[in-house]
């Protein structure tokens, strides 16, 4: 080893638990973001880009012969710092939450960056799991020994930033054709992306052992009304996955978040659906979404209904009449209001998701 070379792995014990700690607080803020609670949320993170912005300009001497693994933290660096100065900008803008939701665009562009360091960096692994999954020897063994291939990971089919109607696809490193997976199908909320919403459930999917299918919707949001340009594109996909691994079609699970959940109701409740398994979150719901839906489908039909007593686009009494009038329709409904959430996604909901399915 060089010294360059030596000096790069010292630089790296400075730079990645910076990033990390900096990445840690951008994923509280966007579970914990209210725009009525903004200065509270952004007083709670504190200031972890400090560190991050202090260590940053040392991976500007690495040597070429590690510049892949330079290339990886300066792209996670950068889109976290971005992130950050677009937050500090927000408290001072007359439209603050636009500039906020803008600023949380650069999260998911860091994870994106980060996540292929994870075979070969155990912070970095820790970092992509859950909690649960984080002291599981038996998931870090599978983990370690996964072949590289390219058919597992982090895959975009047509999904590139600013296009529509593709998808991205998740399939744990350790998957293997001797047993069926479970697969998620999780929607982004109005005028998302695939690619980004993916990072909300990457984590859970590879400590559980689950297939993910993060679509991106083919008009600015999903087809809550007109023509349903949607759901034959999501049967497309599943088809696709069906044929090229092994799926638990018992367990197919449809979720989504704000507009992906009210599509989740939608397309699930309609009766050629293949969804076994169905959970909104923070969706809107009019009784009418069950007045249509096929009375057969409805029956013994699992649904995970997920609220925050804080949302202040849909309030919480309208999750309330969808348990109420789907339950009573004959569906099996789960409903679980979380106090501190207000419209965003709760990415600590999934491994109990992926429980509930069996």
């Amino acid at each position: 080893m060089t010294a360059d070379e030596e000096q790069a792995l010292q630089d790296v014990g400075v730079i990645l638990p910076a990033l990390l700690r900096a990445l840690e607080g951008l994923l509280f803020l966007t579970r914990h973001l209210n725009p009525y609670a903004m200065a509270r949320t952004m007083a709670a993170v504190g200031e972890p880009e400090a560190a991050l912005k202090a260590a940053r300009p040392r991976l500007e001497a690495w040597p070429e012969s590690v510049q892949h693994a330079r290339t990886a933290l300066a792209a996670a660096s950068d889109a976290a710092l971005a992130a950050y100065t677009g937050l500090r900008l927000a408290a001072v803008e007359p439209d603050g939450i636009v500039t906020v939701f803008r600023a949380l665009r650069h999260v998911p562009q860091a994870l994106a960056a980060l996540y292929p360091m994870a075979r070969d960096v155990p912070p970095v692994n820790w970092f992509f799991l859950d909690p649960a999954g984080r002291d599981d020897e038996a998931l870090q063994a599978r983990l370690a020994a996964a072949p590289v291939r390219d058919d597992t990971g982090v895959l975009h089919i047509d999904n590139a930033p600013g296009t529509r109607g593709g998808w991205s696809l998740y399939v744990p490193e350790y998957y293997s054709d001797d047993r069926a997976w479970p697969v998620v199908f999780a929607l982004h909320g109005g005028s998302g992306h695939g690619s980004g919403f993916l990072w909300s459930w990457l984590s859970a999917a590879r400590s559980h052992g689950a297939i993910l299918v993060s679509p991106t919707a083919k008009g600015q949001t999903w087809a809550l009304q007109g023509e349903d340009v949607d759901t034959p594109n999501l049967k497309r996909m599943l088809e696709i996955v069906r044929a090229r691994y092994r799926v638990d079609d018992t367990r197919l699970l449809m979720t989504g978040l704000s507009d992906g959940g009210t599509f989740t109701y939608v397309s699930g409740l309609e009766a050629g659906s293949p969804f076994t398994h169905l959970a909104p979150v923070a969706a809107a719901f009019h009784p009418m979404l069950a007045e249509f839906a096929d009375r057969a489908r409805l029956k013994d039909l699992p649904i995970h209904i997920v609220h925050g007593t804080l949302d202040w686009m849909f309030p919480a009494q309208m999750a309330q009449e969808a348990a109420q009038v789907l339950g009573g329709a004959g569906a099996r409904v789960t409903y679980e209001e979380i106090s501190d959430l207000s419209h965003t996604y709760p990415r600590e909901v999934n491994g109990a998701l992926l429980a509930w399915m069996g």
